[in-house]
């Protein structure tokens, strides 16, 4: 097999049968030979029972045809251990390994110079696909060329089951960037080749931890375009207090990119400028009323608990307030 060094941010990675131009666009070397090139990366994660369910999803598809690659980004050993035993569970399960924690976007460029699917589907190691996930967003794709990408609306769960959705708007505009990424990464499916001529995912430390963020603004910004189905093709793992998470460093990082996204965009203006900082607003602010503010943005478990009591799904209407939500999950 042919390697070759990644040059540009990504110096010394070697990558099978792919190779990287000094402004680090991934050149696609590869021979197609599976419908979908699943790709996740992970690092130490919370539990084996997360990170089977999540494999596990992808094993039950309707649609068969698939890889799934793994980049364990520099899990301690007892996490790299459990990660190993996982990728044994399928023998279209291919595992890299880095040996220091690189981040999310230097993983998946990882993975997606392995790829040889038609498409490049992104999966986290804690959230699950519907069974129909995979034929749904292939077939769409297949019938709708004028589309790089496809993602859809994502039921949210955490430890007491289902309390809300996150719906998205079916052919994001550039106003959509504003609140948040109007994509929900791991929904996603692109055309590889797209992906690939587009240079995959940055990989500085600026777009650390916001690397979809910047990805599709990106994108768009280039004249592409994705659809969102109007379905929960998966099942997003998010607590309500998620958004504390985020470090002040992650924060300063969203809004710079942010502010060159939005400016790339065209949608940088002094009525849109506050946007840029709704990151940093939201860190400063106490949690009592940002608990409150997404209950009402987004919907509250509550509301959830009683809509199940009543035989419905809680519905949410994520981040109306323009909260940033946080999608990433792996640093």
């Amino acid at each position: 097999m042919k390697r070759s060094a990644i040059a540009g941010n990504d110096a010394g990675l070697l990558m099978n049968d792919a190779a990287v131009s000094g402004e680090g666009m991934v050149t696609p070397m590869k021979e197609l030979s599976v419908k979908v090139s699943v790709i996740m990366g992970v690092y130490n994660p919370v539990s084996e029972e997360r990170l089977r369910q999540a494999v596990d999803s992808i094993r039950r598809q309707t649609l068969r045809d698939w890889e799934m690659i793994l980049c364990d980004d520099g899990s301690d050993a007892s996490r790299s251990a459990m990660i190993r035993r996982l990728a044994k569970m399928d023998k279209r399960i291919i595992l890299l390994r880095n040996e220091q924690n690189m981040g999310l976007g230097y993983s998946l460029n990882r993975c997606l110079c392995q790829a040889v699917g038609k498409y490049i589907a992104r999966m986290d190691d804690d959230d699950i696909s519907k069974e129909e996930r995979l034929e749904k967003e292939y077939a769409f794709l297949e019938r709708h060329p004028q589309y790089e990408w496809v993602g859809s609306n994502a039921e949210l769960f955490d430890a007491d089951g289902t309390w809300g959705t996150d719906y998205v708007p079916k052919r994001p505009r550039a106003e959509d960037f504003l609140r948040y990424s109007p994509y929900i990464h791991p929904s996603v499916m692109f055309r590889r080749r797209f992906l690939v001529e587009c240079g995959g995912y940055q990989t500085t430390e600026l777009t650390r931890r916001c690397e979809d963020y910047e990805l599709f603004m990106r994108l768009h910004g280039q004249g592409a375009r994705g659809y969102n189905i109007q379905e929960s093709l998966l099942a997003y793992r998010e607590g309500e207090t998620s958004y504390r998470k985020r470090t002040a460093k992650t924060r300063g990082r969203e809004a710079a990119v942010r502010l060159e996204g939005f400016r790339r965009l065209g949608i940088l203006r002094p009525d849109t400028f506050h946007y840029v900082l709704r990151p940093l607003v939201a860190g400063v602010m106490p949690t009592a009323i940002l608990q409150y503010a997404r209950g009402v943005g987004r919907g509250n478990k509550a509301h959830a608990n009683e809509a199940r009591g009543n035989g419905t799904r809680g519905k949410i209407a994520a981040g109306r307030l323009g909260l940033p939500l946080t999608r990433g999950k792996m640093s």
